[in-house]
């Protein structure tokens, strides 16, 4: 009789390191194919970043790596998932498949496809979250739509150990596999580039987290959003990490931020519809203005307000974004370019390293307005304040804006208050050397609340 084997099919669990999939499927069989295939359909869609096929590409060759210092390799292949899987099912003989389970609409659409299509006996394993969005429900039985009840029941629960990678892999030699394709990502790939981050993070901003990471000059963040967002980093050993540092307000944060992590996932999970619209349907009727040469002045950064540019500029340059960055500027894009919010969440989707479709699209609908936060919409940032309060001395404008270098600390966040001779004297005139603002704050959010209250939504 020949030997019980299996496919493990990765996708975003990049890792040998507490993946359930790979740890089941040896268990449960003698033999097993891991194996990655490339699918030119979401390789040409217009929301997959080029910065994001470099890190995968990178992060497929770490995997193989791994894999064949534990006697195994990584099977390629280019095409439709049903059609590859299904020629190595019947080369292999294996007769199950395993994988970790997807959350967002697409994803589970095609996993329903194919896993009908192959007629294996198929293993949906628990990978990507610490928490799955069945897992926590109101008392009525009902998903959490506001995160603070949320987060409280999410505390709660007993949380899965991560399990160890296992020292051995066998599987069958001799499968055709196409060559890895070559990635340049600026961020080292793979698992034993995230442990070491997750490693350098814990012990050097974890206990100032909740402070330090509302600064964008500052190393304050945890940099790990790319590794969990393809599976580099296991959740689960995050929080097992974290847990194991000293009880402090910034491990307190970033335990939260695994939280909204999961939180958005199951929103996406439980209400599909927010992947093309708004979570509060009556603000699909919104009447966005969506000014063309608005939106290019955004996305090039130059609107003439210097926090916000800085960030969009960063984005451009590294396809990295700080957090309380994104919020500005998607309160910008929203709230005073009058623009929709989902020309910012896709052009979000095409620069950024971690994009993440959970994350990003609740991230938007948050600062939009139209999402599940229980502020209401009223809410709109002010693009000079915020860059006064988190970046008082113009250090992070200063790096990613090289031409207000010359200004003065206390006006670097709103040079148009120099005259123009003071705008002459440090060579930085407005409009010549740095843009002039596209809009005044002020007006577009008395704009911004009449285009809100017109739906008459409280």
């Amino acid at each position: 009789m020949p030997p019980k084997t299996a496919l493990v099919w990765f996708r975003r669990t990049l890792r040998l390191d507490d993946n359930e999939a790979l740890c089941t499927a040896l268990e449960e069989n003698e033999r097993i194919v891991p194996v990655f295939v490339l699918d030119p359909v979401i390789l040409s869609r217009p929301d997959t970043g080029a910065r994001r096929v470099a890190f995968l590409y990178d992060g497929l060759h770490a995997l193989d790596a791994a894999l064949r210092e534990r006697g195994s390799y990584l099977v390629l292949q280019h095409g439709d998932p049903a059609e590859e899987l299904g020629r190595l099912a019947r080369e292999t003989g294996a007769t199950a498949l395993y994988y970790s389970q997807e959350y967002e609409p697409a994803g589970r659409a095609r996993d329903v496809r194919v896993t009908a299509a192959l007629g294996l006996e198929s293993h949906a394993c628990l990978d990507h979250l610490l928490s799955e969005p069945g897992s926590v429900k109101t008392k009525t039985g009902t998903p959490y739509t506001v995160f603070t009840p949320y987060f409280r029941a999410w505390q709660e629960q007993a949380f899965a150990v991560p399990r160890s990678a296992p020292e051995r892999i066998a599987t069958p030699l001799g499968i055709a596999t196409d060559p890895l394709p070559t990635g340049s990502a600026a961020l080292p790939a793979g698992e034993t580039a995230a442990r070491a981050q997750l490693t350098a993070f814990r012990h050097t901003a974890l206990s100032h987290y909740d402070t330090g990471r509302e600064f964008p000059a500052e190393p304050g963040t945890s940099q790990l959003s790319a590794y969990l967002k393809f599976g580099m980093l296991s959740p689960r050993r995050a929080l097992e990490a974290t847990r194991q540092q000293p009880k402090s307000a910034g491990r307190d944060a970033w335990i939260r931020q695994l939280a909204w992590r999961d939180f958005y996932y199951q929103i996406l999970w439980h209400f599909p519809h927010v992947a093309t619209g708004c979570f509060k349907p009556q603000f699909d009727a919104l009447a966005w203005h969506n000014d063309e040469a608005f939106f290019a002045a955004w996305q090039r950064g130059e609107t003439g307000y210097p926090f916000i540019d800085a960030a969009l500029r960063q984005l451009a340059q590294t396809g990295t974004m700080h957090n309380r960055a994104r919020m500005a500027v998607a309160s910008f894009l929203t709230k005073d370019l009058l623009c929709d919010w989902r020309l910012g969440e896709n052009y979000f989707m095409q620069q950024l390293l971690d994009g993440d479709q959970a994350a990003n699209n609740g991230g938007w609908q948050w600062a939009a307005g139209t999402g599940t936060d229980a502020q209401p919409y009223f809410r709109i940032f002010n693009p000079v304040s915020q860059g006064e309060k988190f970046d008082p001395e113009g250090d992070y404008v200063k790096r990613w804006c090289p031409e207000l270098k010359p200004i003065p600390s206390k006006w670097v966040h709103k040079p148009w208050e120099l005259s123009v001779n003071e705008q002459a004297a440090v060579h930085c005139v407005l409009g010549r050397d740095y843009p002039s603002r596209i809009v005044e704050h002020s007006e577009q959010r008395t704009k911004a609340l009449a285009l809100y209250k017109s739906l008459n939504c409280g």
